[in-house]
């Protein structure tokens, strides 16, 4: 592409682990999250009472943490090797997001199985902008971004194939 404002980058990667119940198991898999990604989590809620669950609302059930830069990178590297480098085309949205799972957290290098923890699987939502779509998240002049420079579902597919080297089905 000629122009740079129109070249696609990683604003943001979540991972979001979803453990389904509070406790110790919630404190091991916070742990596990913290140890791979290097940075604090932050716990998630329950939205509302699921009787057959065993869940109260506002119970923490989970925990996520959101990368930026140089980490956000080394980690969407990391676990696009982990799934091997392919995604289907269903997992990307209309606005150029992607999202995947990641089954076990022993796939990540430097992690080991401690049957007294269990397995832990993790979600991972990529989200990509391009240079200026602060013009639509700013107090002081706000504007809308042009349907122009909105990334699109195939904007994203492009990306991930040239920088990364993922396969698309």
């Amino acid at each position: 592409m000629s122009n740079p404002m129109l070249i696609p980058k990683v604003d943001k990667v979540v991972v979001h682990m979803g453990v389904g119940e509070s406790g110790q198991h919630l404190v091991n898999g916070e742990g596990i999250l913290e140890k791979i990604t290097g940075q604090k989590i932050v716990e998630t809620h329950a939205k509302r009472t699921l009787p057959g669950f065993g869940i109260k609302k506002k119970e923490p059930i989970g925990c996520k943490v959101t990368l930026r830069g140089e980490r956000a990178e080394n980690f969407l590297s990391t676990s696009l090797e982990i799934i091997e480098h392919k995604l289907d085309s269903a997992q990307f949205d209309n606005n150029g997001n992607v999202a995947f799972g990641i089954e076990e957290h022993t796939d990540f290098p430097g992690m080991r199985y401690d049957p007294n923890i269990g397995i832990f699987g993790m979600d991972v939502i990529v989200v990509l902008k391009r240079p200026g779509y602060r013009i639509g998240k700013r107090v002081i002049a706000k504007r809308k971004v042009p349907i122009s420079h909105r990334i699109t579902k195939e904007d994203s597919i492009s990306f991930f194939k040239d920088k990364y080297g993922v396969e698309v089905e």
